[in-house]
């Protein structure tokens, strides 16, 4: 036993460390990028290979077999638990295209499993069946590639909120959200400045807030003012906010802060914070304006958080680059079926 436990070392040990190094380190150095999700599922995959090599070979070969089992049950609590979540979020926030995605979504995602079933149960006929059989392998493939696509999409955001940050920032940007009853922060908002002065008291030099967002037509005041009222009554010295209040839109909140950043002299080491599911998008935009900064995610309640990603994964699909890679990724990925209708 211990000789293959050496032997699993050795063989499997370096690449499993190179592995893990390549992705931390691209997760660190360019947060925004996608490929760095698929290389987190790649690295989870040689993660239970390296795994299972520490075990007997029969204990090994059972625990591969039930991390597929649980990866395949996961698969198919998937559909049944967006239903459930999203009718949740339906009954808590009131019906709205946004609310309802997670329970489309599901329903989605039942049907393509579905077809699933029914193209493995006439998996030795299936060719010869029918254009049915045809059109259920297409949504199966179909949904098994976007599915796949969601599900790096969530594992690497919460993996990028799991890795541990230098706190020694200069700047720190506080995305803005609606505000409740036109002047107060809503939870959601108050999350993400509660994280803002959390990672204020952990700098040692302490760094300058700056809360960002405008006011709306049903606001009384602007978002950052309502944030700048609240930090004041959280300690932080009123010379240590710097007020961004002329912004509608994220990409605004850090045109407009980057904007103060750059007017001012010194290190510039910045922070932005958001809510969890928002960071990703959130770092996307700051690469695109040549905005240096580490993406720090505040928690929201659990109901609210699945439709939420879901919404910012539909933005960040619907960018230009990434809608034309993922379309060559799923070609690529249902090039087989259409070689195989085609013989």
């Amino acid at each position: 036993m211990l000789t293959e436990i050496v032997e699993n070392i050795e063989n499997v040990g370096p690449f499993f460390a190179i592995v893990w190094t390549v992705t931390i380190a691209c997760t660190l150095l360019r947060p925004q990028k996608y490929i760095n999700s698929l290389m987190l599922m790649f690295a989870l995959l040689v993660t239970m290979i390296f795994v299972s090599g520490f075990l007997p070979a029969d204990a090994g070969e059972w625990f591969l077999m039930i991390c597929f089992l649980l990866v395949m049950l996961a698969l198919f609590l998937v559909p049944a638990f967006l239903v459930i979540n999203g009718v949740q979020m339906i009954r808590r926030e009131g019906f709205s295209a946004a609310h309802a995605l997670s329970l489309l979504l599901g329903i989605f995602v039942g049907v393509g499993e579905l077809a699933v079933i029914v193209y493995v149960l006439n998996l030795s006929e299936f060719i010869r069946i029918g254009d049915m059989d045809r059109g259920a392998m297409f949504v199966a493939f179909t949904v098994f590639y976007f599915s796949f696509l969601v599900l790096s999409f969530v594992v690497y955001s919460v993996f990028m909120q799991i890795l541990p940050h230098r706190m020694d920032f200069n700047y720190v940007i506080i995305h803005g959200a609606g505000l409740a009853g036109g002047e107060k922060l809503t939870k959601l908002l108050t999350a993400r400045v509660d994280k803002a002065v959390e990672i204020y008291e952990k700098c040692k030099e302490k760094p300058f807030l700056i809360p960002s967002g405008g006011q709306g037509g049903d606001e009384k005041v602007s978002e950052a003012q309502a944030m700048k009222d609240y930090l004041l009554t959280c300690g932080i010295p009123e010379e240590h906010i710097l007020l961004e209040d002329g912004s509608a839109t994220t990409r605004e909140n850090l045109i407009n802060s980057k904007a103060i950043i750059d007017a001012r002299e010194g290190r510039k080491k910045t922070a932005l914070v958001s809510s969890n599911y928002h960071v990703y998008r959130c770092l996307r935009i700051a690469k695109s304006i040549g905005l240096k900064c580490t993406g720090i995610g505040s928690k929201v309640a659990f109901y609210y958080w699945p439709s939420a990603l879901i919404r910012e994964f539909i933005a960040v699909f619907l960018t230009k680059s990434f809608l034309i890679w993922s379309l060559i990724g799923y070609l690529l990925f249902i090039s087989p079926l259409l070689y195989g209708m085609m013989r």
